[in-house]
């Protein structure tokens, strides 16, 4: 084969090879990132990430367009879907038909890693899987994965949380938010030992995530969506949780689990009602806090979502 012979040929199929296994950005500039994608099926890979934030390599999983790798010079909006608590970054794909739902619609699907404990937060002792999720995950995608900066976020309990601390601490940065069964008032009743109790269940200190909630209330405050809540003024929003305890499962647990939130998630769109900010509320009686009930939220949160994304409902 002659030199000219093969130069003709290898940037097609370099580009064919890096299409096929996700590493578009194979043929622009060389990052470790690009390196570490592990295809899972036609559209679903997992990426990692060398996070200076994190202090370490962190997964995200994407599922890409249907015609990614044909249409090569088009961007793509992306939907940031947030894990719960003691879950990971798998649990959207393990425990929701996301891949098939999401066929033929045009969008990247990204589910970012947030540690043990799902709170996606800057961490007092530690790891900020805020910027993580919201500074570094977002340039990979948009250097490597061709992303446009049309983005909207949905998550489930402390990804609900993650999903309106998000947007109301870093306005315009989503298009819309969705929380499922999230803990949207932090310095509620109740909540701060169950926070506490979320980082304990992990072997993490509780003082480790804000610091203690009477000698660091500033930093409570700053990260809890209800103080912040101003910041979602303009930015599609749809809250939904259940009463849990009456009615449900059976399973007392996340029965228990969701009536705690309760509360904390009515003095989030009460204030948000103080402050005439618009938002979908989806109160439910009875209601574990599990996928039995966050897949149907979901698909009720979906027109909102499409609509802010751009693609069809």
């Amino acid at each position: 084969m002659s030199h000219h012979h093969a130069t003709g040929v290898s940037r097609r199929t370099v580009a064919k090879a890096a299409a096929a296994v996700g590493l578009t950005g194979l043929l622009g500039a060389r990052t470790a990132t690009a390196h570490a994608a592990t295809r899972l099926g036609p559209r679903t890979l997992d990426v990692s990430v060398a996070s200076p934030a994190l202090g370490r390599s962190a997964p995200v999983r994407l599922i890409l367009p249907s015609g990614f790798d044909t249409q090569t010079s088009r961007t793509y909006p992306v939907l940031y879907l947030l894990h719960g608590a003691h879950d990971d970054y798998t649990s959207w794909t393990r425990e929701t038909d996301i891949e098939a739902f999401t066929e033929g619609r045009d969008l990247i699907v990204a589910m970012p890693d947030a540690g043990p404990t799902g709170i996606p937060s800057a961490w007092r002792g530690g790891p900020d899987y805020e910027t993580f999720q919201l500074t570094e995950v977002p340039a990979l995608l948009a250097r490597e994965y061709r992303a446009s900066g049309v983005r909207a976020v949905a998550g489930v309990s402390t990804g609900g949380y993650g999903a309106m601390a998000h947007t109301a601490r870093h306005p315009g940065k989503f298009a819309a938010a969705a929380s499922y069964s999230g803990i949207l008032d932090t310095t509620a009743p109740g909540v701060p030992p169950l926070v506490d109790a979320i980082v304990a269940r992990e072997n993490l200190s509780p003082r480790s995530l804000w610091g203690s909630p009477l000698l660091n209330l500033l930093t409570w405050r700053d990260f809890n969506p209800r103080a912040r809540a101003e910041g979602l003024r303009g930015t599609p929003l749809y809250v939904s949780s259940g009463s849990g305890i009456v009615g449900g499962t059976g399973d007392w647990l996340p029965e228990a689990l969701e009536s705690a939130l309760w509360l904390s998630a009515h003095a989030f769109t009460d204030t948000l009602a103080l402050l005439r900010v618009p938002v979908t509320t989806h109160y439910y009686a009875g209601g574990g806090h599990s996928w039995a009930y966050w897949k149907g939220e979901f698909s009720a949160s979906w027109p909102m979502l499409a609509r802010a994304l751009g693609v069809p409902e």
